[in-house]
Formats: structure tokens, C-alpha cells, sequence
């Protein structure tokens, strides 16, 4: 599609949000799906739930902007599912694959994060600063998915490095 004006590249951007938010879920139900830690997959379906409201905030910036999302290939989303698949399949140690689930996660919406923030410079090229405010809740939205995320990871490594403490201590 080619782009010849600035609200043309905003709906580009915008499309490819929206696409990569619906094919970012069906990744992260794969993945709940996969998680056999009850943490983890309570996260993961609060994120499924946050993602549907992000979703219904990217419909309302559409008709602000009078616009449809127009259809983009979204290949890069199949080929991170085909690589997760394939290195989960791999990862035999249960604290590893816990970990490895949320780093994935975590590569998500750290690429979230940075298409908002190209999306909301965009949003304010082109004059839609009310747009620009629902996007940037759509972006506090993934900010907080993401440092729960982090703490989750924090966890999981230190509840290991005490249980590696205590087995020394015991010896």
C-alpha cells in the first residue's frame, strides 16, 4: 500500500497495531495454554483480558479518525509462534520453561510498546490528540503488563536462588 500522506502512514500504523494486537493474543492463548504454572497462566489470561480492551480502544480511535484497518501480511507474529513452539518444545527443566514463557511474553509487549509510542508521534502529526490519548492508555496499559512481567521473573528467580541457598545450607 503505498503511503502519501501523514494520516495515510497513521492508518498504516494504526492497521498494523490493531492486527498485531489480535495476533498477539492468539499467541498469548497458545502460550496459557502451554503454561502449567498457575501464576503464569493467571497472568496470562489477565493479559488476554487487558489485550480485548486494548483492542476495543483501537476500534473507537478508528471511528474517531473515520477510517477502516486495512489488512496487512502480520508474517512477523507467525514467525515468532513457529519459533516458540519449536524452542519451548526443547526446554525440558520446569523453571526454565517458566521462564522462558515470560521472557517471550515480555519480547511481545516490549514490541507493543514500541509501536505505540511511533503510533502516538503519529497520532499528534497528524491532529488527533484525543486519538493520542487513547492510545497512550493503550501504551500505560502495556507498560504495566510488562513490569508485572518483570516482578513475576524476578520471582521465579529468586524463590530458585533460595531454594538453592537453603540446599546448601542444609549440607
Amino acid at each position: 500500500m503505498p503511503v502519501k500522506n501523514p494520516k495515510e502512514l497513521f492508518v498504516l500504523l494504526l492497521s498494523d497495531v490493531r492486527q498485531g494486537s489480535e495476533r498477539t493474543a492468539k499467541i498469548v492463548e497458545e502460550i496459557s495454554g502451554l503454561a502449567q504454572d498457575p501464576d503464569i497462566k493467571e497472568a496470562l489470561e489477565a493479559r488476554l483480558f487487558v489485550s480485548q480492551n486494548i483492542r476495543n480502544t483501537l476500534d473507537q480511535v478508528f471511528k474517531l479518525i473515520g477510517e477502516q484497518p486495512v489488512k496487512l501480511s502480520g508474517r512477523l507474529y507467525e514467525v515468532f509462534a513457529e519459533d516458540f513452539r519449536r524452542e519451548l518444545a526443547e526446554i525440558q527443566n520446569p523453571v526454565a520453561r517458566r521462564l522462558f514463557i515470560l521472557a517471550k511474553i515480555s519480547h511481545l509487549v516490549h514490541f507493543r510498546i514500541a509501536e505505540y509510542k511511533a503510533l502516538i508521534a503519529a497520532a499528534d502529526l497528524t491532529g488527533h490528540y484525543g486519538v493520542g490519548v487513547l492510545l497512550e492508555s493503550a501504551l500505560a496499559s502495556n507498560l504495566a503488563l510488562v513490569e508485572r512481567t518483570e516482578r513475576l521473573i524476578r520471582a521465579i528467580a529468586e524463590a530458585k536462588i533460595a531454594e538453592r541457598i537453603a540446599s546448601r545450607s542444609a549440607a
